[in-house]
């Protein structure tokens, strides 16, 4: 993973002045990293017997549809408020400043399906931690959660295991 974790591009100052993005897309344009990053969580969702994907809006899109495809299962988007045209279930959670809510279709999650939560980064731990809510309150097995990175200096996963302690998270780069 050291490649993978080599292609990241740091972009000092944004969105705001003291944070530092991790910018993904040199992984994205590159095949043979792209490759490597959806083999290595294909695997880890594979391994957790999912039978369905599950990914959240926007980049966890990217790797959680080529996951599915890999994998040969279906894909769920976990949208922001308003995005979806049908029937929704909801969880609203905070923010540093504010609040915002996560969105599946109601008919999308199934009574007892296994489904494997996938996102780029893992950072506070608020959007994913209320995506396991939100598949767990409509009934379904989250099986683990994959990211491409996860910035373990913001305790993100502390927040997710306080959810679901037995919750198996990979993380591909971890800084």
């Amino acid at each position: 993973m050291n490649e993978l974790k080599a292609a990241v591009a740091d972009v000092p100052d944004f969105p705001k002045p003291g944070i530092i993005f991790k910018d993904i897309t040199p992984i994205l344009k590159e095949p043979a990293l792209f490759r490597k990053a959806i083999d290595a969580l294909a695997q880890d969702a594979a391994n957790s017997k999912a039978d369905c994907i599950a990914g959240v809006e926007a980049r966890g899109f990217i790797f959680g549809a080529a996951i599915a495809y890999q994998l040969g299962i279906g894909f769920i988007p976990l949208r922001k408020k308003g995005k979806l045209p049908r029937k929704v279930k909801a969880v609203t959670y905070d923010l540093e400043y504010g609040t915002d809510t996560i969105e599946v279709h109601e008919e999308d999650i199934e009574e007892g399906g296994r489904i494997y939560l996938v996102d780029d980064l893992l950072a506070t731990g608020g959007t994913i931690g209320a995506s396991v809510q939100l598949l767990k309150k409509m009934g379904a097995v989250v099986t683990g959660i994959g990211f491409l990175i996860e910035l373990s200096f913001l305790n993100g996963r502390e927040k997710i295991l306080l959810e679901d302690s037995q919750l198996p998270i990979c993380s591909l780069i971890t800084y």
